[in-house]
């Protein structure tokens, strides 16, 4: 019989434990505050979902909590959705217009549900028009909506995809919503193979049509995160550490920016662009052009948010983190959103947080 080698699995990471300093530019504060905006910012490397706002003494407010391996989050004034190792979480603003919670916070978003849907790789999330999410299943390649009784219900795949299987051919990722339904996705190949993609990161990467299942671009490298806002398919080539959008009439990826990091998550606001930044990780990550783009401006890379002007590719303003974490993996902005808060599954808050609807639809929130 052929010798069985033990492999030693590392330690799993205590998530309490990891050290997180944050640091940001001066304008940020008073940015977010003129124009009533929040983040939402995931890294499932330190299992942290970050509120991002500015409170009423002109400072930036960073509001923290752990959910294991957070990944794609999706939101707006009343809810976000978060995508986690093996749920998909649904949290509630349960205060009022002009209501605020601890005399600073005017929204608090508190974890209404967590369907547990098994270990997905869930990446990239969607808000349907008619209210439901809808999410990038990487480990089975396909869209996928939650399912009251299975893990998930498959709603579209790609062609080249044969049948559907745990089995991430091609790293399917980043989805980009038009009017309410999902409209393009991208991959970092067209494998139909297990774990086919982890050769072609350099160059095989895609944009594909949900609508019309066509490939609209392709050359990519390690392409994440599609947006269409202002007209355009803005996408991350993240192997490059570009920013750019999708001429669709050749196919190809036209460079805006350069951002200094492997690049993934991206929110569009009017003519402002905020863009996720990781530290390019051992063999997965190096290797690419990014390698080279960093050597030729001389730059190490980022881990943070770049905040950009899509009108000449400025950074406005920009948060960096430093610390046990070296990877962001989504984020997005949350209009008429000032200074957020969401109620930890650790806190008294989750037990003594008591809210409900009273008589002529009218709600209450209570502490007991």
């Amino acid at each position: 019989m052929p010798a069985v080698q033990s492999v030693t699995a590392a330690p799993p990471q205590d998530l309490m434990k990891l050290k997180v300093e944050k640091s940001c530019s001066r304008g940020l504060a008073g940015w977010l505050a003129a124009n009533r905006l929040s983040l939402a910012v995931s890294s499932y490397q330190t299992g942290r979902l970050y509120l991002v706002g500015s409170d009423r003494q002109g400072r930036v407010s960073f509001f923290e909590r752990i959910f294991e391996r957070a990944m794609g989050v999706v939101g707006n004034a009343q809810r976000i959705y978060l995508g986690g190792l093996y749920q998909l979480w649904r949290f509630e603003n349960v205060l009022r217009a002009n209501e605020v919670i601890h005399q600073q916070f005017d929204k608090c978003y508190v974890p209404r549900n967590a369907q547990t849907i098994g270990d997905l790789d869930i990446h990239e999330l969607g808000i349907r028009k008619n209210g439901k999410v809808v999410f990038v299943n990487t480990k089975y390649s396909c869209l996928a909506e939650l399912d009251q009784t299975h893990s998930f219900k498959a709603v579209w795949k790609p062609d080249f995809i044969s049948r559907l299987a745990p089995e991430d051919r091609c790293h399917l990722n980043g989805l980009a919503m038009v009017d309410g339904e999902p409209r393009y996705v991208t991959a970092v190949c067209r494998s139909d193979s297990v774990d086919g993609w982890r050769d072609r990161r350099h160059d095989g990467g895609i944009v594909i049509d949900v609508a019309s299942n066509e490939i609209v671009c392709e050359g990519l490298s390690m392409p994440h995160s599609p947006r269409w806002a202002n007209g355009k398919l803005w996408v991350l080539n993240a192997g490059t550490g570009h920013l750019g959008w999708v001429d669709f009439e050749n196919r190809k990826f036209v460079p805006f920016v350069f951002c200094p990091g492997f690049l993934r998550g991206l929110s569009i606001i009017g003519n402002v662009a905020a863009i996720g930044l990781s530290k390019p990780r051992n063999q997965r990550f190096e290797g690419l052009q990014l390698d080279e783009e960093l050597r030729k401006r001389d730059a190490d890379p980022w881990c943070g948010v770049q905040i950009v002007s899509l009108t000449n590719g400025d950074v406005m303003n920009w948060i960096r983190f430093e610390g046990d974490i070296t990877e962001v993996f989504d984020l997005c902005f949350l209009p008429n959103v000032k200074n957020p808060m969401v109620v930890g599954l650790r806190t008294p808050e989750i037990r003594e947080l008591i809210t409900f609807e009273a008589e002529a639809g009218n709600s209450e929130v209570q502490f007991r």
